[in-house]
């Protein structure tokens, strides 16, 4: 039996993976910090990506943007309103749907973790280039839209996950 592998390429989720292991170990310390998971950290984000949207942001696009699934989610924003960090309500439009929204207190985080993060980012920047930092962004966007063709259909089932 031979010893080769049939693989001529590298492991590319592999190596996805370990990249953002490598960024997010220099962020998980701050986000202990401020009591939050990684998980409670993307969901925040996505919220004060969008808090200019004041009534709030319906759930499945939450779990979409955060790259979650439906019932982890449930339990992370659980928690989250458990400590104060977000309000959720039924959908005045459909009250089937539910809307999540970052509370003074998920926002105040928000704002706090932005500036540690931003520093990483831009001492990455300075390692690596503005370039090559703007080139491995292209790169990323270029992969996910190759393996992404039709979003509409991944947004479809998201939102019948929801359901």
């Amino acid at each position: 039996m031979s010893l080769s592998t049939p693989f001529v390429h590298r492991n590319l989720p592999r190596l996805l993976l370990q990249a953002r292991e490598a960024v997010m170990a220099h962020t998980r310390p701050s986000l202990r910090e401020h009591g939050l998971s990684d998980q409670q950290w993307r969901v925040l984000r996505v919220l004060g990506e969008h808090a200019h949207e004041p009534a709030g942001i319906e759930t499945g696009r939450v779990a979409r943007e955060a790259y979650l699934l439906g019932p982890s989610l449930t339990g992370v924003l659980s928690r989250m309103e458990r400590d104060g960090l977000i309000v959720r309500e039924r959908c005045p439009q459909d009250a089937r749907r539910s809307v999540v929204r970052a509370t003074a207190l998920g926002l105040d985080k928000v704002q706090a973790l932005s500036q540690t993060i931003e520093a990483h980012y831009s001492w990455m920047e300075q390692q690596l280039g503005k370039g090559k930092l703007r080139q491995m962004y292209a790169l990323l966007d270029e992969l996910i839209a190759l393996e992404s063709p039709d979003t509409e259909t991944a947004e479809e089932l998201a939102e019948e996950e929801e359901r």
